[in-house]
């Protein structure tokens, strides 16, 4: 290894905090080869930095900072599903859970809308409470939430609810983190907006937290899969099949974060490899133009439909749809991939609603329509393939069905991410990186 902050650590032991001791002999190790020496204060985890950041250069970040786009639906979603210490809540379960897939989406629009105050409430608290106080050295548990209660909302035993402090007094709730396993997509998604959000904002620590945890990454949650190279696994455990064969997830993987990342730490040669795999992943596991939500891969025979959830599309799969669609004009891989799912913008325009769910080994839909927030995941996409006419109406049946019903945390996220693209708000060009409005000019206010 070459010097560098671990061979600083014990002249600067006495005045650092133990935390930030741990920090530092593990993130040297983790990214000396991805990025220059930086100063100390940007390579702590966030809480220490803004503690040590002299409060002038704040105030000059904030002072020069351009100034954001209306975007009401941002002020909603942060008004009512995003709590005061910045996490976002999921209503909608007896546990009251979290997941590291909400707080990931959560940092992206507190990007896009140039919110840097929600942005850093939510970086700190998915540090703390999901990644043991250091992003940099533990990729962030994937749901967090009531311990106390099962998801059937029913009290569990005092042993169920891992870490239960025996001196909590009876009938109180126990929170904290259900299940420690992180989730790669949401890992994938905290870590590019990182490198964006330093690329962006002009903040170095951000820059060398996200190219620390894009390492971690690929150290802990990819695997080479026989024929088909280096690939993005769920999670870093619970998705082998056997000795051969791994479940694997389309959705995991928007193909320009993959290209960012290609591009941004181009000297790690494994983002490239991570890069073609997923676009194999997401194009080759749809035979009848629907994105399963899970798909089986085995190192004899390839891909195949996965057992556990008989290959449905569903709540999953319409994100695939929804990064398609929002893939730059001149992304190489747009037009593939776009061809991949005519099947699905040919059903919308038939019958004027994207299907809930689709067995993809066949291409037949259920029964039911898929909600408000399906319209907007689509809708990108068919404006990508030019119909303007489709998409401008899926936009307007999601906006209806959200004033007779209140979206909940998902299709919340749906309608933020699709509205918002065709709103104007952010695009992505050929390189993966994020355009926000206000960083050129705000949209018209619609």
């Amino acid at each position: 290894m070459r010097p560098g902050l671990a061979t600083l650590a014990p002249a600067l032991a006495p005045r650092l905090a133990p935390r930030l001791m741990r920090w530092l002999a593990a993130g040297a190790l983790a990214c000396a080869p991805l990025v220059p020496l930086a100063p100390l204060a940007l390579l702590m985890p966030a809480a220490t930095a803004r503690a040590a950041a002299p409060a002038a250069n704040a105030n000059a970040a904030k002072s020069a900072s351009p100034a954001a786009c209306a975007w009401p639906a941002w002020i909603a979603f942060r008004s009512t599903l995003l709590s005061a210490d910045g996490r976002v809540i999921d209503a909608s379960t007896p546990r009251q859970v979290t997941v590291s897939e909400g707080q990931s989406y959560a940092l992206f629009f507190a990007l896009v809308a140039n919110d840097r105050a929600s942005f850093e409430k939510v970086l700190t608290w998915t540090e703390n409470n999901l990644a043991q106080g250091d992003l940099a050295t533990h990729l962030p548990a994937w749901i967090w939430g009531r311990r106390d209660i099962g998801e059937d909302g029913k009290p569990v035993a005092a042993s169920a609810a891992s870490g239960a402090s025996s001196a909590a007094h009876a009938g109180e709730p126990q929170w904290g983190v259900i299940d420690s396993n992180p989730a790669s997509d949401a890992d994938l998604w905290i870590a590019y907006t990182l490198l964006e959000a330093g690329r962006l904002w002009n903040e170095r620590r951000y820059t060398a937290l996200g190219t620390v945890m894009a390492r971690n990454i690929v150290r802990e949650e990819t695997a080479v899969l026989p024929g088909l190279g280096r690939t993005v696994l769920p999670g870093p455990v619970g998705f082998t099949i056997g000795k051969n064969g791994w479940r694997l997830n389309p959705s995991y993987v928007p193909l320009q974060v993959m290209r960012r990342f290609m591009l941004a730490l181009s000297e790690a040669g494994e983002w490239k490899a991570l890069l073609a795999s997923s676009a194999r992943l997401v194009n080759e596991t749809a035979p009848k133009g629907y994105s399963p939500d899970w798909v089986e891969y085995h190192a004899k025979g390839g891909f195949a439909p996965d057992a556990q959830t008989h290959a449905e599309s569903a709540y999953n799969a319409i994100r695939v749809y929804l990064w398609a669609g929002m893939l730059a004009g001149d992304d190489p891989l747009r037009a593939s991939t776009l061809a991949t799912f005519k099947p699905l913008a040919d059903f919308v325009g038939a019958h004027g609603f994207p299907p809930e769910r689709v067995d993809t080994t066949t291409g037949t839909p259920g029964p039911n329509e898929g909600n408000g927030g399906f319209s907007a995941a689509v809708a990108p996409y068919l404006a990508a393939l030019g119909r303007s006419d489709l998409a401008n109406a899926q936009a307007d049946r999601s906006r209806t069905l959200a004033q007779k019903s209140p979206p909940g945390y998902y299709s919340s996220v749906l309608m933020l991410f699709g509205l918002g693209y065709l709103d104007g708000l952010y695009h992505f060009d050929a390189q993966g990186r994020v355009a926000p409005a206000w960083t050129s000019a705000c949209p018209t206010p619609r």
